[in-house]
């Protein structure tokens, strides 16, 4: 979707817009989401982080998914100048940036890269500017940078906590119209766990799931798959992993995500911990790679107690994404269960 599309969608007289889910554990969907909701997610980040009428925000995420169209909401609703580049992995690379009129629906003079107040990326395009120096220090002049879309792993968290910026990693759907709590990664506040907007409160179900109520942008209490911790204070929490991607082996449940950062420091190569079904565990963990078979079983010995370890391995030449570059979980399943009879 183009920016004038999504302009002209806006600012119709349908009080919807439509949205599409990120497909990380299964088929996309598309729903129809308030506007009146999406001003105010807009209106509770913007306050969050205490931006102003002509603040600049950098758009470089596509406007096919909630997290590109919230920061042209933002823009609107706070009358920020929004300078717009070509998505790409390198949003910060030299490129025509151009600012844009949001009531003309035209852009106007092209714009130079400047210190924005704001932007959004996904990690990937985190990674990707971090090893360009030019890229890197235009990185840290970003006043807030948000990041989400993906998991953060510990080296690229370990590499932010020192820049002289505020950079947030986000948590949140597409149900939740982007995000509905922050975690400091810069400075030393930095943390691994997330504090909801005042108007946000969480818990947990009796699978320890997080359950999020967010009446300004959610209409009924949201149950997530995914498995949380609450802090103390039962306000803060951390997300331990999904529970679609628990595997149940032999009465003892695995996270993924939890043998997965095991690993990382560890396997050089693209890698994804799934499973299959087993007569004898009722599931088993695989782990998929796109390196050498016996070098990543060799890895596994060394690293992971013994109940952890995969009982297969499978090559592939790449291991399977979603659009938004999250791991395809499903498609991951079916390659780990490819010529392979229980």
């Amino acid at each position: 979707m183009s920016l004038e599309e999504f302009l002209e969608e806006w600012n119709s007289d349908s009080p919807y817009v439509e949205v599409k889910t990120s497909g990380s554990t299964g088929e996309p969907k598309r729903m129809l989401v308030e506007k009146q909701r999406m001003r105010a997610s807009a209106r509770i980040t913007c306050d969050f982080l205490g931006l102003k009428a002509g603040d600049t925000a950098l758009l470089c995420m596509s406007l096919d998914y909630i997290a590109g169209k919230m920061m042209v909401v933002r823009a609107i609703e706070r009358n920020l100048r929004l300078i717009v580049v070509e998505p790409s992995g390198h949003p910060l690379a030299e490129q025509i940036c151009r600012e844009w009129d949001l009531r003309s629906f035209r852009p106007l003079l092209a714009s130079p890269n400047i210190g924005e107040e704001l932007a959004a990326m996904v990690p990937m395009q985190v990674y990707n500017s971090l090893q360009v120096p030019e890229e890197r220090e235009r990185l840290k002049q970003i006043k807030h940078l948000i990041i989400g879309g993906g998991a953060i792993d510990e080296a690229m968290a370990e590499e932010l906590k020192a820049f002289p910026n505020q950079v947030w990693s986000t948590y949140g759907m597409t149900e939740t119209l982007s995000h509905i709590a922050l975690r400091r990664l810069s400075g030393p506040d930095a943390s691994e766990w997330y504090t909801p907007f005042p108007s946000v409160s969480v818990s947990l179900n009796e699978e320890g799931c997080l359950v999020i109520d967010a009446p300004e942008v959610c209409r009924e209490r949201l149950v997530t798959n995914d498995i949380a911790e609450l802090a103390t204070n039962n306000h803060s929490f951390r997300i331990l992993g999904r529970r679609d991607n628990v595997i149940c082996s032999g009465g003892i449940k695995i996270q993924a995500e939890e043998v997965e950062r095991m690993l990382k420091a560890h396997l050089r190569v693209p890698y994804l911990i799934s499973k299959r079904p087993d007569k004898k565990f009722g599931e088993v963990v695989v782990l998929l790679t796109e390196g050498d078979v016996e070098e990543a079983k060799t890895v596994c010995e060394a690293v992971l107690p013994k109940y952890q370890r995969p009982k297969a391995y499978v090559h592939v030449d790449n291991i399977p994404l979603t659009e938004t570059k999250k791991p395809a979980r499903r498609q991951a399943e079916e390659l780990a269960t490819t010529d392979f009879t229980d």
